[in-house]
């Protein structure tokens, strides 16, 4: 992919003094940690201690954790902007086969301790009271990628600052299309509505079930059975605040019949007169499919809460943390560049139909015992032979060599 081309034209910071580390070097050594484990910045030590990555990577030598957070200090909110788009158009430009995506918007808690900035007392379902950040995170789905990363103070709304979050996402998506948008509740705002029907981007987006739009459930007739315990119809709804009306799609389920319905319970609304014990959502959208095609659409967009799981349990998102929120969130940026190329790694080199997770992949192709085999005339090393089972061999073969070099 050209990548160590790529690092020298992202405008990194330059170490302040001239022993200082090679900033390419500085990003290189962050990703291989996180990638062989490392979820704090003191586990990037072990690193520092495997000659053979510094052997196979070309450094000099390697970097302390300390070093690498003052690499990240450098980062203020300008600097941290530019380098994190530079990034995001690199990797996407590397994508020659995806031209229209769909995009996952959402937002995430996570619980801080200590006195970071932005670190205030906010929604954290999960530790109530508890200090925390909530960042905001566009997905491409296709793909299973990071498209945007905004780190936020915890008291911030989920469609706080969406607009801006918007537009410096398409600006990292260069040339590529938004074919769909999908989001939470938390961005049901006729602003937000607004300027993605003038982009002309279609939407789904879920919607907040008040007492108006919950009178108009009530009144809504034409009711599908798609499966038992299932029903949908449509809607047209126009809030007060809005100027047109917009198409709702709504979907009612028993959860007597279907006990993981997903939705949310409405025992106060006039809905439990003619539907009891079941749960209802709307979804409001400028597709023209069918309503069991929208459905069934909005559903996949629960994939990117596997993505945010994953990010927490094997890149760090909720340990990498400075006292500084800029550095912060320059950390983080990274983290998500390393979660993409692995991503890529999975679906280009791996090409297996269960996406592993890098605690998987350790096992597999990236923590694999071997010896430098030594150069008789030189005796240097040059070779690096793996212990691999022989019954592995074949599959780690047709995964890692090119076939015209097998």
């Amino acid at each position: 992919m050209g990548f160590s081309e790529a690092v020298t034209t992202w405008g990194l910071p330059e170490p302040g003094s001239n022993r200082g580390y090679d900033p390419r070097q500085l990003v290189e050594q962050f990703l291989v940690s996180i990638w062989c484990g490392a979820c704090r910045f003191s586990h990037l030590e072990m690193v520092r201690m495997d000659n053979t990555l510094v052997r196979l990577f070309g450094w000099t030598k390697a970097a302390g954790h300390k070093a690498l957070v003052r690499f990240f200090n450098r980062f203020d909110m300008i600097r941290n902007e530019q380098v994190q788009c530079e990034i995001y158009r690199w990797l996407f430009d590397q994508i020659h086969a995806l031209k229209s995506v769909t995009l996952d918007l959402d937002s995430t808690v996570i619980t801080r301790n200590g006195e970071q900035e932005g670190a205030v007392r906010g929604y954290n379902p999960g530790r109530r009271g508890r200090a925390s950040h909530h960042p905001l995170l566009a997905f491409v789905a296709e793909a299973r990628m990071v498209a945007n990363f905004w780190l936020r103070p915890g008291n911030t709304h989920s469609a706080n600052n969406v607009l801006q979050f918007l537009e410096a996402t398409l600006a990292h998506l260069g040339e590529k299309k938004v074919g769909l948008l999908r989001a939470d509740s938390g961005f049901f705002d006729d602003v937000f509505l607004k300027v993605l029907e003038e982009k002309r981007i279609p939407y789904i987006i879920a919607a907040r079930l008040n007492q108006v739009l919950q009178r108009g459930l009530y009144q809504a007739t034409g009711w599908w059975a798609l499966e038992p315990g299932l029903e949908l119809t449509e809607i047209s709804y126009q809030a007060a605040c809005w100027s047109q009306p917009r198409r709702v799609i709504v979907v009612r389920q028993s959860i007597r019949q279907r006990k993981n319905a997903p939705g949310k319970l409405c025992p106060s609304s006039k809905m439990i007169l003619t539907f009891k014990d079941g749960v209802t959502g709307a979804f409001v959208t400028t597709l023209e499919l069918p309503v069991a095609e929208v459905w069934r659409t909005y559903r996949g967009r629960a994939d990117c809460e596997n993505r945010i799981k994953e990010l927490k349990a094997d890149f760090g998102l909720d340990a990498f943390n400075l006292r500084d929120f800029w550095a912060t969130e320059s950390a983080l940026g990274f983290a998500m560049l390393a979660y993409n190329l692995m991503s890529l790694f999975r679906q280009s080199v791996m090409r297996a139909r269960v996406q592993h997770t890098l605690s998987t992949l350790h096992g597999l192709v990236l923590s694999i015992g071997g010896a430098w085999k030594t150069n008789s005339k030189t005796d240097e090393p040059k070779r690096l032979m793996l212990s691999i089972p022989r019954k592995h061999r074949a599959w780690l073969l047709r995964a890692t060599v090119p076939a015209s070099d097998q």
